[in-house]
């Protein structure tokens, strides 16, 4: 009999937790501790493995303009999308106007955020004071900032580094077999992590604000067909079926668990042994998405903004809508990979343009639904930056060989 592949096992404990979750109503939060389990395993995972991948991966380069065209490509292709995705957002909060004639008693509510970071404190904060520090705290940011340049510093010495780039290596090597353990656990953790929430929100939650859910789920699912598919079919030539297909497993466990960064070992894992990425390019720009990529909360951010000026009644100008636009973009790419982030950057875009900050209190009711298909997004998004480096990445190779073998036939 056929072993039942991991995206199947996946996908039917999805069915079950929902299922589940309709008949056991808030009761179903017994099985938690199964999801916590699982968040726990992949969040000790992510540390090391960035870490040790990384390091391998800029010391086998050896190259900083290497890296440097790797980072200007895949931060590019970030910058765009993301700004595709805040106008889909838009596009999707004005045809479904979720907030026009709506009535709800939530508004008199007090949500408590933490004020967004400038983009200047953001730039500072990638160079860590203390890189123990930014390990033992998870700054993904930082780690990628000191694991370059331990790598290039391990690619100057040679010889010298030789026994320090051996431990990077065996421990890397370690960890990605750590995380193949740990995907085993992936259906059982995600039923417990589907199961409660399905349980806990109702139709008497969910109705009143059906538009705003629709207006982003449809927003991001089409987005992430059409922009991720056109993407890696245009530079990589590959299948959109295989592409999503492929990255299947990451993007139902980011689903799950709404972080970008605590999927991040199975999103490694998924594009290296499904899609064909090198280790050299996912050890790169995939940690580097999961912290500065964020498509599918520009798109919340989009219709979030739209929905709080239409409950206000205030109409908002085309130089309002492209300040919006700005400020998301940027916004979305200071959000930290970890759940609700998406909630605190929506302070900065909805004072961007003068809209009452209460709005807020409007949707964080059902924040947890939005921010499980935005983080969904994020995570389809980095893996489909991988394939498009990697392809570039090979272009560039061939055409170096094709240029080398040229010069020789010259030469002879």
């Amino acid at each position: 009999m056929k072993k039942m592949g991991l995206l199947t096992q996946i996908l039917i404990a999805f069915v079950l937790a929902i299922v589940i979750g309709v008949l056991a109503g808030p009761s179903a939060e017994i099985v938690q501790p199964l999801g916590d389990l699982f968040l726990r395993l992949i969040k000790f995972i992510i540390v090391p493995l960035v870490l040790a991948s990384l390091v391998v991966g800029v010391a086998g380069t050896g190259d900083i303009k290497h890296l440097g065209r790797m980072g200007g490509i895949a931060f590019s292709y970030y910058l765009i999308t993301t700004a595709i995705a805040v106008t889909v957002g838009l596009i999707f909060g004005s045809l479904f106007s979720p907030g026009k004639g709506l009535n709800i008693t939530q508004s008199a509510e007090k949500v408590e955020v933490n004020e967004a970071p400038t983009i200047i404190e953001q730039l500072l904060n990638i160079v860590p004071v203390n890189p123990i520090q930014a390990l033992v705290e998870g700054n993904m940011l930082q780690i990628i900032f000191f694991a370059i340049f331990l790598g290039l510093a391990i690619t100057i010495l040679g010889d010298k580094a030789k026994t320090f780039y051996s431990f990077f290596d065996e421990l890397a090597e370690v960890m990605y077999k750590i995380t193949a353990i740990v995907m085993k656990f992936a259906p059982v953790g995600i039923f417990g992590l589907v199961t409660p929430i399905v349980g806990k929100y109702g139709l008497s939650v969910l109705l009143p604000l059906l538009k705003v859910i629709l207006a982003v789920y449809i927003g991001c699912i089409l987005h992430a067909a059409l922009m991720y598919g056109f993407s890696v079919k245009a530079f990589a030539n590959m299948s959109p079926i295989k592409f999503f297909k492929g990255i299947a497993p990451a993007s139902l466990v980011a689903f799950s668990t709404s972080s970008s960064s605590g999927t991040l070992p199975i999103t490694i894992k998924s594009t290296e042994e499904n899609l064909g990425v090198s280790r050299k390019v996912s050890s790169f720009v995939l940690p580097l998405g999961a912290t500065i990529n964020m498509d599918g909360t520009a798109i919340y951010l989009g219709v979030a903004t739209l929905f709080v000026a239409q409950y206000f009644g205030v109409d908002l100008s085309m130089m309002q809508m492209l300040t919006i636009v700005l400020t998301a973009t940027l916004a979305s790419i200071g959000a930290a990979g970890v759940p609700g982030a998406g909630l605190i950057m929506s302070t900065m875009v909805i004072t961007s343009v003068g809209l009452p900050l209460e709005g807020i209190a409007l949707i964080a009711g059902i924040d947890r639904i939005l921010d499980m298909i935005r983080t969904s997004v994020n995570v389809t998004g980095d893996a489909s930056a991988a394939v498009v480096v990697q392809a570039m990445e090979e272009k560039r190779e061939m055409r170096l060989s094709n240029d080398l073998s040229t010069s020789n036939d010259v030469s002879a």
